[in-house]
Formats: C-alpha cells, structure tokens, sequence
C-alpha cells in the first residue's frame, strides 16, 4: 500500500487489487516489452533467411531469463535509461542491448528492435497483458460469482417469493429463480468474452513492411508476422496503419462493461432484498457499521461494488470510443490512454471481490419472504382471470380489477368473489386451490437450467 496514492486502487485498496499488478504496472509493461522483443530476436534467429546467424539453445535461454526474471532492479535499469531516451520502447531496446552485449550475443545485438516500430513492441506487450489478466485474474473471479449465483439458485429453487414489476406487487416467483437469472446471463456474456480473439500487428511505421521488405525482399513478412503472433496465443491483424486498430481491444472492453452492468443490477437486487428483510448479513466481530447507530449491518459490499462496477465502466466506455480512432496512420493519443487499462480493470476486479464477500455474509430470511408472499393474496388474480378467459367467462380480468385494484384484499375477499361466479363447483374448487405460496408456475425449474 502506498499511503501517498492519488488512485485509491494504489492506497486504500492495494491489498485487494495487487493480483493484477503483475500485469497492469508499469514494471509489468516493461516485462511484457522485453518479452516482445525478445521473442522476436530469437524468431528471426530461427527464420534462417537473413544474415542473423541461429542461436544456440543455451542463447535463447538467456534471451528468455530477461524477461523470465525481469525484477525491480531490471526495471529501475530500463527506467534510468529512459530519463536520458525520454522515450520508453527505446529504453528497452538500448537494456536488451546492453545486457546482451555482456553474452556470446554480443555480434547480434543490431538485431534487437530490427526494423519495427515501437508500436509493434507495444501492441503486442498489451495484447499479452490483456490476454493473460483475463485467463489469470478476472475471468475466474467471474467465475466464482456465476458459482455462488448457481448455488444460491439451486439451494433456493423452491423458495415462493414475492415479486415485484414496476415495484408493485407481482406473480409470485421463488428466489433460487431470480438468482438463476442473473448466473445465466453472465455465463453468455462470460463466453462472449473468453472467445474473442485478441488482435496484434508486426509490420512495421506504416503497416506495409517497408523496412523488412527493403533489407530482405524475398521473405515472406506477413508470413512470418502471422506466425510469430499465433505463436505468442494471439490473432494477427496483417493489415492496419502503424497502430494496431484496437477493435478486438474495444470486443473485450464491450464484453466486460455489459458483465459489470448485469452485476450492477444484481448488487441493487441484493441491496434491495435486504433492505425489505428479506436477506440478512452475518455481522463480524469489532465490526462498526455506522458512526451513530449501534444496530446497523450496512449493506457497504454490495454498494462498494456498484460503485466500483460504475468506475470501471465509465473507462471502458471512453476505451471504446477512443481507441479506434487515430488521425491518419498514427498519433499518440492512444498511448497514454493505454497506460488506464489497469485502473479500469481494477476497479472492476475490486467490484467483483466485494460482491462475493458481500455474497459470502447474506442469509436468507425465508420467513420474512414467505411473511411478505402472504400478505399480497391479490397476486393470484391474475391466474384466476386467466382461468376464466379459458372457461370463456366474460369480462374476468375487469371484474377481478374492480375487485382488487388499489384495494387491500384478504385471501378470504378473493374466496368470496369466487362463489359468487356462475361457474360449476368443480371449477371454483380449482381455483380455490390457487394460493400465492403454489402459484409459481416453473420458476422451481427453471432454477435449475
């Protein structure tokens, strides 16, 4: 934790959002570059059709060590190199140089950065960065909430529960269901995401290979440049302007913002529920939960995480809007916009931990819930109106709304109104059997689809 942070992700929540450090610091971009960049030295050395002579296993492995066990020490070298560069990729060059110079690598060190752009450098870094945060960080923590959502589903499927359309009360559903709804629209969206392909360029200042194809022009480039990124678990983009154009980027960006938006209504649901008494929260030891009020369990994990969820996608939002856009072949605007990639994700990373803690703590109150079923019997109307229209009865659905609408009626009020319907004994008995605790129709089963 760093006490003097501006961004809260670095202070305050370190703690919970340091599992992304490892990809989203700026040591980790530099990590990334030097992979990049050597990766690509050791594929050219294997290409075998330029004057780069091939390396020996024991020099690819010490190509692999810089960035294998890049520290705070390589990454403070690239830094001091950089005050005097004032330009990053450049920095990482002129270390990969250096460090290589020390080696039986010492002839090929021309060779590092050979006749790319940094861009090429970048947009492969941040393609990797992004691809394994996904795989390694937020696509299980993500996850984890479908899990306990499915729990919940399944343990409750046959919980009746009031509903509410508009805030009103409404057909009866059971809250395993509900839950069941929100673990089903995040395992589409889930799966929306880990099947985008994330998209990265090498072909050089302009996109056109002009400076492989002057020194080499026999070779196959966007061969070789299709190969040397599938290689690295990434699809090509081979044709582009001297940026990768991000499209793929805003796909991800796109795909986590309608994840966090689900989620933000969950965490109100859930805000809500308890808020009528339907879910409890297990209360912790020396825990305070207002300055003045001794009694209050607030509901601060779930709010932190909508909170949070809102962060993170007024980023993503910008992302996808700015991204895609870059005046003629390449302006800088776009880099210094990458370098926010973390802070959406961690505030999203940090939203998704506070709702499983919040998640974690609730109990559901059936008797509360069963409590307030009860209490709304003018919910069933809607299945005896529907009844009737079948038994082709006139008019049921506006004399069941003279009898009920804006009325507080009793499950004996709607007895009554029965037995006064021309209709056989047998049917009134089916209706009769209607209550609100049974009419739920397949909600039961569908929370376990």
């Amino acid at each position: 934790m760093i006490d003097s942070a501006i961004n809260p992700l670095d202070g305050r929540y370190f703690d919970k959002t340091r599992a992304l450090a490892e990809y989203f610091s700026e040591q980790a971009l530099m990590k990334y570059r030097i992979m990049m960049e050597g990766e690509y030295l050791i594929a050219l050395s294997l290409l075998g059709k330029t004057a780069l002579r091939k390396f020996s296993a024991s020099e690819i492995k010490t190509i692999k060590s810089l960035y294998e066990k890049f520290d705070s020490v390589s990454y403070a070298e690239i830094k001091k190199i950089e005050g005097v560069t004032n330009h990053d990729v450049k920095a990482v060059e002129y270390f990969l140089k250096e460090k290589l110079s020390k080696t039986s690598l010492s002839d090929s060190i021309e060779w590092v950065h050979f006749a790319i752009t940094s861009e090429d450098t970048n947009n492969i870094a941040y393609a990797l960065i992004l691809s394994l945060a996904l795989e390694k960080v937020l696509i299980p923590v993500i996850s984890k909430i479908i899990l306990e959502l499915n729990n919940l589903a399944k343990k409750y499927k046959n919980l009746e529960m009031l509903a509410r359309t508009h805030g009103q009360p409404a057909s009866p559903t059971t809250f395993g269901k509900e839950m069941k709804v929100f673990a089903v629209r995040l395992e589409k969206r889930l799966t929306e995401l880990q099947n985008i392909k994330i998209q990265a360029k090498l072909n050089g200042a302009s996109g056109n290979y002009n400076a492989h194809t002057a020194a080499y022009p026999n070779i196959d480039w966007p061969e070789f440049s299709q190969k040397f990124i599938k290689d690295l678990k990434l699809e090509a983009n081979l044709v582009t302007t001297q940026i990768e154009s991000h499209d793929s980027y805003v796909a991800i960006f796109d795909a986590i913002k309608h994840i966090n938006t689900i989620l933000i209504g969950l965490n109100q649901d859930i805000w809500r529920y308890i808020s009528d008494g339907w879910i409890g929260q297990t209360p912790k030891a020396g825990e305070t939960g207002s300055s003045t009020m001794p009694h209050k369990i607030n509901p601060i994990d779930f709010e932190n995480s909508e909170g949070n969820l809102g962060l993170g996608n007024a980023l993503f939002e910008f992302f996808a809007r700015k991204l895609p856009i870059s005046r003629l072949q390449r302006d800088l605007s776009d880099s210094t916009v990458e370098r926010s990639f973390g802070t959406a994700f961690g505030h999203s990373y940090l939203a998704y931990t506070s709702l499983l803690k919040g998640l974690s703590k609730i109990k559901v109150n059936e008797a509360k819930i069963k409590e307030d079923l009860v209490t709304h019997p003018e919910i069933i109307t809607e299945a005896i109106q529907t009844i009737l229209r079948r038994e082709g009865v006139a008019m049921p659905y506006e004399k069941l709304k003279e009898l009920t609408r804006g009325k507080l009626v009793t499950l004996s009020d709607i007895h009554k109104f029965v037995g006064t319907l021309e209709v056989s004994d047998k049917l009134k008995k089916e209706i009769i059997k209607i209550t609100p605790e049974n009419y739920t129709g397949l909600a039961s089963k569908l929370a376990e689809v």
